[in-house]
C-alpha cells in the first residue's frame, strides 16, 4: 500500500528525547535548539531518516517547526494542524505555537531572554530563514549558533539509513525537452549574468533538469540530489551511484558529470576560488551552502532557481501527458464514486473509502497499460465533522463510519508516468440538509468562477482569487486556505511559484497547470472543497474586444455531485458550464469504462441539470 493509517506517534517518549536534547545545550554552547521539519533538501516530503520533528515530538504534519529551550518546548504549527498536533504530542511536555501569527522569529524577541544563543543545523534552514532569525535574536541581544552536527542524530539511536531509491529516466515523450537542451537554456542565461554557475538545490528542480525521475521521499518522484550547472555549459550532478543503474549511469554520462554527495563541498569550494559567482535561491538553499561557498572566496548571487519557473510552465508533451493521466484518473474515481453510492450508509469507514480508491487507480492502471506508480499525497478522506478539518488525515484511531445525512468529502491524488493529479469531491450520503446544498452550491459557484475567467496578461493569482470567494463572501462566509496551487509533471503535487491565493504576486502564464478548488469549512459539523485541475493557455478571441486574454483549460473530468445542487443558485451561464462540463466528462471517460452497472451510473451522474 501507498499509504499508512497509522499516524507514527511518540508522546510517552517525548519528556526522555527532549531532556537528552536539552543535556547537550552545555557543551554546545546554546540556550536553545529549533528543530524545523525540513530536511537538508527543503523539501515538502522528507525520507525518514530526516523526520527528526516527528522522532522528537511524535507531531507528524507536512508543516511544523519545534523549539526546545531549558524550560519551554513549543512547537509551532498552523491551523491545518491544531487538532493533529494535540492528539499527537505530550501536551505536558509540549505547548502550541502559531506558526503563522507568531513564528519562532517573532516568539523570540518577545519571550527568549536577553542575550539568548539559539542553536541550528545550518543544513536545515534556508538562508532566508537564517536573516530573519539573526534580525530577531539582535533586538535581545541574542545569537544564532550554528551547529557542527544536529545532536538530534547523536540520540536518535535507531535512525533509519538515507534512501538509495532507483533514478529511472523520463522519456523523452513525457519530458518533452531533451536535458541536454535545458541545460544549454540555463548555461546560456548564467553568461548572460556573467555568473559563472549555478547551485541547484531542489530536487524537483534537478529531477526536471535531467529529465530522471527518483524514489526517496513519499508521493514526490524526486530522487534526492543536487547540481552545479556551469555557464560554460558543463554540469555536474550530485547523486549517490547507488541509485544509479547501467541504464541510468549511461544516459546521465552524456549530459554530464555524476559525482557522489562527499564531493559537493570540494566541487563547491573550486567554482567558488577566485571570486567566482554562484547563482542560489536564498528560500531552497541551505544556509550551510551558502556559507560555504562565501567561505570559500565565491560570491553568492540570490536569486530565482533558473528551472523554477520553466518547470512550471508546460510545454506539450507535458501537458497532452498529464490530460491523459487525468482521464485515466477520472475513470478510476468514477469506479470509486460508483463504489461509494451503492454502498450502505454506515457500512463504509473512512479508510475503507481511501483504500479502496487506490485500489481502483490500481485496477485501472493496470487496464490501461500506465500503472499508478504512487498517490501524489496521504488522502483526505473525511466524514462528517472531519471533513471539516481542511487537511485531515484519517488514522486507525480517528476513522470512523460514513453515515447516512452527511457529506463526504475525499481529496486525493495519484503520481503516473505521464501526469500528476490531484481531485477532491465532496457527496452528499443519502439525503443532506438544505443548507448543506446552499454552500455546496455557493462553493461551485466560485469553482465555475475561475474555470471560465478570461484575464489580462500579467495577471497575479492574487488577482484571480476574489473571484473563488465572491459568492460565498456575499452570504458572510469563506475559506482560510488557498484556491489553487501549482502542479508538477509526474513530480511534487504542490509546485511554485504558481499559485491562486490572496498573497501570490507571480504572474500567471500560458503551460502553468494549477489546482481549482474553493470550499467551506464548519468546525465540527461538515465540510466542504470541489476541486479540479486546470492549466494557462492563451483564449479564444473575445468579440468586440481589443487585447489578447489568458484563460484556463480544465483537466480534470469527473461528476460533481448533482444532488448537492440548487440550480436556482446558478446564473443561466453557470449551470450551462455545469451542464456542459458533465457532457464533456460523460464522453471523455465512457470509453475508459466497461462494467455495464458503472457505465449507467456515469450516465445518470451526468444528467442535465435544470431549474
Amino acid at each position: 500500500m501507498f499509504q499508512s493509517f497509522d499516524v507514527t506517534s511518540t508522546p510517552q517518549f517525548g519528556r526522555e528525547r527532549v531532556t537528552g536534547l536539552r543535556a547537550a545545550f552545555s557543551d554546545l554552547g546554546i540556550d536553545g535548539f529549533l528543530v524545523p521539519r525540513a530536511d537538508e533538501y527543503q523539501g515538502e516530503y522528507v525520507p525518514k531518516c530526516s523526520e527528526r520533528l516527528a522522532w522528537l515530538t511524535g507531531f507528524t504534519g507536512s508543516a511544523g517547526v519545534a523549539l526546545v529551550t531549558q524550560s519551554q518546548a513549543v512547537v509551532f504549527v498552523d491551523g491545518r494542524y491544531v487538532t493533529q498536533l494535540a492528539e499527537q504530542v505530550d501536551g505536558s511536555v509540549f505547548t502550541g505555537g502559531d506558526l503563522v501569527d507568531e513564528p519562532p522569529h517573532v516568539w523570540l524577541p518577545r519571550h527568549a531572554p536577553k542575550g539568548f544563543r539559539l542553536g541550528i543545523d545550518p543544513w536545515l534552514h534556508t538562508g532566508a530563514e537564517v536573516r530573519r532569525l539573526e534580525k530577531a535574536l539582535a533586538e535581545i541581544g541574542g545569537k544564532l549558533v550554528f551547529l557542527p552536527h544536529n545532536p538530534l542524530d547523536k540520540l536518535w539511536s535507531d535512525r533509519p539509513a538515507e534512501p538509495l531509491g532507483a533514478v529511472i529516466i523520463q522519456d523523452i515523450a513525457q519530458a518533452g525537452v531533451l536535458a541536454k537542451d535545458k541545460l544549454a537554456a540555463i548555461a546560456a542565461d548564467l553568461k548572460a549574468k556573467k555568473l559563472k554557475a549555478a547551485l541547484i538545490t531542489d530536487p524537483s528542480s534537478v529531477a526536471w533538469i535531467f529529465n530522471i525521475r527518483g524514489n526517496d521521499v513519499p508521493h514526490t518522484p524526486h530522487p534526492l540530489a543536487r547540481a552545479i550547472i556551469y555557464a560554460e555549459g558543463e554540469a555536474e550532478l550530485v547523486l549517490d551511484k547507488r541509485k544509479t543503474k547501467v541504464e541510468a549511469e549511461a544516459y546521465l554520462a552524456q549530459i554530464c558529470r555524476q559525482l557522489p554527495p562527499s564531493d559537493l563541498a570540494k566541487q563547491l569550494a573550486t567554482a567558488s576560488a577566485n571570486g567566482g559567482r554562484i547563482l542560489v535561491d536564498p528560500d531552497l538553499a541551505s544556509y550551510a551552502l551558502t556559507d560555504l561557498i562565501r567561505r570559500e572566496g565565491g560570491e553568492v548571487v540570490e536569486g530565482t532557481d533558473p528551472a523554477r519557473l520553466p518547470r512550471a510552465r508546460k510545454n506539450a508533451a507535458e501537458i497532452n501527458g498529464s490530460a491523459a493521466a487525468h482521464l485515466q484518473d477520472g475513470a478510476a474515481m468514477v469506479e470509486f464514486l460508483y463504489w461509494l453510492e451503492t454502498s450502505k450508509p454506515g457500512t463504509i469507514t473512512e479508510i475503507a473509502a481511501a483504500e479502496r480508491l487506490e485500489a481502483s487507480r490500481v485496477r485501472v492502471g493496470q487496464s490501461m497499460q500506465n500503472p499508478l506508480k504512487d498517490i501524489s499525497f496521504d488522502t483526505i478522506a473525511g466524514a462528517g465533522e472531519h471533513a471539516a478539518i481542511m487537511h485531515y488525515r484519517v488514522t486507525t484511531a480517528s476513522d470512523r463510519l460514513i453515515q447516512a445525512g452527511e457529506l463526504f468529502l475525499i481529496d486525493s491524488g495519484a503520481q503516473y508516468i505521464n501526469g500528476t493529479t490531484d481531485i477532491t469531491r465532496t457527496v452528499g450520503i443519502g439525503a443532506v440538509s438544505e443548507e448543506q446544498k446552499r454552500l455546496f452550491t455557493l462553493v461551485l459557484k466560485g469553482m465555475i468562477a475561475i474555470s471560465t475567467a478570461r484575464f489580462p496578461k500579467g495577471s497575479r493569482g492574487c488577482d484571480l482569487d476574489p473571484l473563488a470567494r465572491i459568492a460565498l463572501w456575499k452570504s458572510g462566509v469563506d475559506f482560510a486556505h488557498g484556491t489553487g496551487h501549482g502542479v508538477g509533471s509526474y513530480l511534487s503535487v504542490h509546485e511554485g511559484p504558481q499559485r491562486i491565493s490572496r498573497l501570490s504576486t507571480q504572474e500567471l502564464l500560458p503551460g502553468m497547470i494549477l489546482s481549482n478548488e474553493p470550499g467551506y469549512y464548519r468546525p465540527g459539523h461538515f465540510g466542504i472543497r470541489i476541486e479540479n485541475l486546470i492549466y494557462i493557455r492563451d483564449a479564444e478571441e473575445i468579440e468586440g474586444g481589443d487585447m489578447p486574454m489568458l484563460g484556463f483549460e480544465t483537466l480534470t473530468f469527473c461528476p460533481i455531485d448533482r444532488s448537492l445542487v440548487l440550480p436556482e443558485l446558478l446564473t443561466r451561464d453557470e449551470l450551462q458550464w455545469l451542464n456542459d462540463y458533465h457532457v464533456r466528462t460523460r464522453e471523455a471517460l465512457m470509453p475508459l469504462i466497461h462494467d455495464k452497472e458503472i457505465r449507467a451510473w456515469l450516465e445518470n451522474a451526468t444528467l442535465e441539470l435544470s431549474r
